[in-house]
């Protein structure tokens, strides 16, 4: 009889066990993102669930070629419910997303962020992070802190061997646009600019070689290293001399990352639950641990470790983004640098 009335509890419970997982709403989420910020996304996702066990999260770590596969996923109706985009492809995706208005309050966030994660005044994706260039100083090569374009030049002529950085990217030239009042689809002052620095202060290709910028400023090769966020880590573990960080002397592109809601999601509630607690002080406090980021929340921005970096927000501006723009900048890149 015992035996019976155990095997009875035994059916019983492998059955409410199964209808609990089938009862759960299943969330996917895809994300690019490095080693260290995956252990960090796991870690918030497995708090979401242990606070919401009627919620399961499949999480879509795609590190490589995110936005083709991510185009994939749209076109065979496979889009993952939460995904992490940037403001560079919203455009692209702004019509397949749900508006995230209400998920938020919008005093919790620098105004930029949010101007360029939206599109027509609706915001699509709710910021994570901001991303702006600084220049990263070598005090061993320079102290000194121009505070205008013709200071900039002036100055990283004279710094040997090199004055300043001079990636191979369209994106590091935005700051120079800015300053003759120009944009990617019509610089001639730009490039020409861009092309001359070789001769006044910036490696040439040839002298780069296979190096980086990145290298060769961890190298002592350069005095101003433009860069953002995302090499402060780096460039704290590496270094070998004295450096600090800058803004540059002039309006800098700001992008930002974030969260956004597909349109053919089938649950839209858990999704947007999901979205709201990656987005919460607590989640963002986590990102912030990494030193990775420059959080978009105000409020968690003024943890972070050198306040240079929100100095240089002040001097930052969201880019105008439509779905050309990432078209044009391939096209100026493979022209410019091959």
């Amino acid at each position: 009889m015992l035996i019976k009335r155990l095997l009875i509890l035994f059916i019983t419970a492998l059955l409410l066990s199964s209808c609990t997982k089938e009862n759960k709403e299943i969330i996917t989420f895809s994300s690019w993102g490095s080693a260290t910020e995956v252990k960090v996304i796991s870690k918030i996702i497995r708090d979401f669930e242990a606070e919401n066990p009627q919620i399961k999260i499949n999480f879509e770590h795609i590190p490589q070629n995110y936005f083709q596969k991510l185009h994939l996923l749209f076109a065979s109706n496979q889009a993952p419910d939460v995904i992490f985009i940037n403001n560079l492809y919203l455009p692209f995706y702004a019509d397949y997303l749900i508006e995230t208005d209400d998920l938020i309050y919008k005093n919790d966030y620098f105004p930029e962020s949010l101007k360029s994660m939206s599109r027509n005044g609706k915001l699509y994706a709710v910021p994570r992070d901001i991303s702006n260039l600084v220049l990263y100083r070598n005090l061993n090569l320079t102290t000194a802190a121009p505070q205008n374009f013709a200071e900039l030049k002036s100055i990283v002529s004279e710094i040997k061997p090199f004055g300043i950085s001079n990636e191979r990217d369209v994106y590091f030239m935005l700051p120079y646009m800015s300053i003759f009042n120009e944009n990617i689809y019509n610089a001639p002052r730009t490039i020409a600019f861009y092309r001359d620095l070789e001769n006044n202060g910036a490696p040439s290709a040839s002298l780069v070689g296979s190096s980086t910028m990145a290298q060769m400023f961890l190298k002592g090769q350069i005095g101003y290293y433009m860069s953002g966020r995302w090499m402060y880590p780096k460039i704290s573990e590496k270094a070998q001399f004295k450096w600090d960080i800058i803004t540059f002397p002039g309006i800098v592109p700001l992008d930002c990352s974030g969260w956004a809601v597909s349109k053919s999601t089938k649950h839209p509630q858990a999704a947007k639950k999901f979205v709201q607690y990656l987005s919460s002080k607590k989640s963002i406090r986590y990102f912030n641990s990494t030193g990775l980021i420059v959080p978009a929340r105000i409020d968690v921005a003024g943890e972070i470790d050198n306040k240079i970096f929100l100095e240089a927000i002040k001097k930052s501006k969201a880019l105008e983004i439509n779905k050309d723009f990432k078209k044009q900048a391939d096209k100026l890149n493979k022209k410019l640098f091959n």
